[in-house]
């Protein structure tokens, strides 16, 4: 079972947008250094949308290289039939399991929701976990049709779930069991979920502060509430700031490099930030105490 702290990583480009495989290479084991215990290529951190079909192998490829950590690779697109494709060609360059949103264009149905996913586990031969995503893909994946999905296909393993909604964390919990693996997928809703049994986190947060996300899930395993209340309190800062206030790419990157990372702009169409949001992201990044 997946547990711990996974970061859903940036794809780092240079200054023509080309993917930076040196960078990649670089930030894998920075990662790793820091202690946490897996990594999502292709999420929407990693820019995924903005992403050719042979760049996404390019990146799925040099992190499978590089990394000794267990890789998750987003395999999201909006048909069945490309999503299948993807997702071959990432499981044969050796990804440990696939994160798949739902079709984010035209809206479905809660049928043909039930009807892709329950095609893609037929057909692909790997781990899938639903990527429960409202924010970006305006589709809330209903507990009913994960539970249906669940109970039809083995490999259906668990979801990541970025609704920020810890009722409905509980109700996954309550309804899956212990071996369906419920990671948060929103910072500020780390502890409290793990509190009440998930299995760990995939949070944008973690490329900023991976240390203190990689210790917080520490503290909770020891037991050391007090220590993981003040580390939880302290990523929330950081994540207010840059994953909820500003462009969360253009954040997140922003910061990486404001910490030594050399990961580049993000991809145009989304812009670099202003002086004034630059300022902020530095001073939260002080009152951490991690710059």
């Amino acid at each position: 079972m997946l547990r711990g702290v996974f970061v859903p990583h940036v794809t780092p480009f240079d200054e023509r947008e080309d993917v930076n495989g040196e960078a990649l290479r670089e930030l894998v084991h920075r990662f790793e250094d820091a202690g946490l215990s897996g990594l999502v290529t292709l999420g929407s951190n990693g820019e995924f949308p903005y992403l050719s079909f042979e760049e996404k192998l390019e990146v799925v490829g040099i992190v499978r290289e590089e990394s000794s950590l267990p890789v998750i690779a987003g395999a999201t697109e909006n048909s069945t039939r490309e999503t299948i494709r993807l997702g071959k060609a990432l499981l044969d360059l050796g990804a440990d399991a696939l994160l798949i949103g739902p079709p984010y264009y035209f809206k479905p149905s809660q049928e043909e929701l039930f009807a892709h996913y329950s095609t893609l586990a037929d057909k692909l031969d790997g781990e899938v976990l639903i990527y429960n995503v409202p924010r970006f893909t305006g589709v809330n994946v209903p507990l009913d049709i994960i539970e249906r999905l669940a109970g039809e296909h083995s490999n259906i393993i668990g979801i990541k779930d970025s609704s920020a909604n810890m009722g409905r964390i509980t109700e996954l919990l309550r309804r899956m069991g212990d071996e369906f693996t419920v990671l948060a997928g929103t910072a500020d809703v780390m502890y409290p979920s793990w509190v009440i049994g998930a299995h760990g986190a995939v949070v944008a947060v973690a490329n900023v502060v991976p240390e203190l996300c990689a210790e917080l899930y520490g503290a909770f395993k020891e037991d050391d509430h007090r220590r993981a209340r003040e580390l939880q309190l302290k990523i929330n800062l950081v994540n207010e700031v840059v994953v909820k206030r500003y462009n969360q790419i253009s954040a997140i990157k922003a910061a990486m490099g404001m910490r030594g990372l050399k990961v580049g702009k993000p991809r145009f169409p989304s812009l670099p930030l202003g002086e004034d949001a630059l300022g902020d992201i530095k001073e939260a990044l002080k009152t951490a105490g991690v710059l």
